[in-house]
């Protein structure tokens, strides 16, 4: 993968990558370095809670980033197997809700906006375009069987959501517990003369707390089949919404769920509010909004330079999805298609299984049009000041966009895990300081204002 994909990748807010690069790579050992700093008054509480902050937050990555698209992947297998009629949940939910919420409109007498994608209606449309084929087929098998693939589709759903927050919102932090709780039970066992009062979990006492360790609490949630097209990274903030109150509940003690409450509820508007916010001032800003793969499309580069880019007539569904269909091998549409605003077949024809966002589509037109005309206005200037001359002068200011954009996507990497990585824990610190009376973790001392710090593990 080239330096500019990897950019594209990271930069792109709808995706997983940034969260990868942010929690994986900045924040989770920025938070464990904090942790043990935010303990050293007492080595050994700085010890455990480095080392359950080390096992919690990297074993809840793997669920939080891989989870997910695990069970996406298994819930397609299945479904494509259940009862022998092969299903393919690439078909949108979507074109299914189009097509009832127009028919409604239309049988309520009202006047709707005309469709222009839905089941039925591209199930007609795309019925004699050899390439569609087998797309075609798979609409054919949903429409006869639209309720159970409904309910097929609300089941993968609800598993993508429910089997990550249980294991990250309640067995995670349960067995996280139970291994702390060991340790100190080996430690109590190797230094029978040391005070362990400071120490509880909760409300319940050490060996209370050892005996139960195993004790799991099961988590139940319903959520409707509208949610069910949701991307990877919707669904995460879903399933950070179910984390953060698993975690809550299976606190060890009161001062430990605020302690929580606190810090989740910073890290699910740093993970997926603030990235968004901070990319649209920069974009303000800068005022380039393309994927930085576009600056080096070449094909793309040499249209605007000869002035000849195709591109559809207006912002409305039915020119920008006409365009699509008609012109499959247009740049417009290749470029649509790289930057995930439709999604091409092999054989470049739209797959009629996906829906479009026309919203997106037509955001993403306007942002070209920005970019000619910038590249125009540039151009007019070089000439104005007799600095033109050069057939590259597009090129030039492509490569300007591609490092402006490169930086802004950087910076909000930076200065989000920033904030999510020392800002977050250092504010959590002062709260927990000032709520409890103590800078110890929460979880691991009770009644802080009378804890003995001193050589309570010697």
């Amino acid at each position: 993968m080239s330096l500019v994909n990897i950019i594209s990748a990271i930069g792109n807010n709808s995706s997983i990558y940034p969260l990868i690069v942010r929690d994986c790579g900045i924040e989770v050992p920025t938070k464990i370095a904090l942790t043990y700093n935010q303990n050293k008054e007492n080595k050994k509480i700085a010890w455990l809670g480095a080392r359950e902050r080390f096992i919690d937050e990297y074993s809840v990555s793997g669920v939080w980033l891989g989870g997910i698209p695990l069970i996406d992947f298994l819930g397609k297998k299945i479904i494509k197997n259940v009862r022998k009629v092969g299903l393919n949940s690439d078909v949108n939910l979507k074109l299914i809700n189009e097509e009832e919420k127009y028919n409604k409109k239309l049988k309520s007498g009202k006047n709707p906006k005309k469709l222009y994608q839905g089941l039925e209606y591209n199930i007609k449309k795309f019925a004699n375009i050899s390439e569609a084929k087998e797309a075609v087929e798979d609409l054919i098998k949903v429409k006869n069987n639209k309720k159970l693939f409904e309910n097929l589709m609300n089941a993968k759903f609800l598993a993508s959501i429910i089997f990550p927050v249980s294991l990250m919102g309640f067995v995670i932090p349960k067995l996280v517990f139970a291994s702390t709780a060991k340790k100190l039970e080996k430690y109590k066992k190797e230094n029978p003369d040391a005070d362990f009062a400071g120490l509880t979990f909760g409300s319940k006492s050490f060996e209370q707390f050892i005996r139960g360790r195993e004790k799991m609490t099961n988590f139940q949630g319903t959520l409707t089949s509208v949610l069910t097209n949701l991307t990877t990274v919707q669904k995460m903030a879903i399933t950070d919404g179910g984390y953060a109150a698993g975690r809550i509940i299976t606190a060890r003690k009161k001062n430990e769920a605020v302690d929580l409450a606190f810090k989740m509820s910073g890290m699910m508007f740093l993970n997926f509010v603030a990235p968004h916010w901070i990319e649209k001032a920069f974009n303000k800003i800068t005022d380039v909004n393309l994927d930085p793969k576009i600056f080096v499309n070449k094909r793309f580069l040499a249209s605007v330079k000869k002035g000849n880019l195709s591109l559809p007539k207006s912002d409305s569904s039915k020119d920008l999805i006409e365009f699509i269909d008609n012109n499959p091998k247009a740049i417009f549409t290749k470029l649509a298609a790289a930057s995930g605003k439709v999604k091409l077949l092999k054989n470049g024809v739209r797959d009629p299984r996906a829906f479009v966002d026309v919203k997106e589509l037509a955001k993403f037109k306007l942002n070209i049009e920005k970019f000619i005309k910038s590249a125009k206005e540039h151009n007019v200037k070089l000439k104005i000041e007799n600095k033109a001359g050069c057939n590259d002068d597009i090129i030039k200011f492509a490569n300007r966009s591609l490092r402006l954009r490169s930086l802004t996507i950087l910076a909000n990497i930076g200065l989000s895990s920033f904030l999510l990585a020392y800002c977050l824990p250092k504010a959590q610190f002062l709260f927990r300081e000032w709520y409890t009376g103590s800078k110890l973790e929460p979880g691991l001392v009770d009644n802080p204002e009378n804890f003995d710090e001193q050589n309570i593990y010697e």
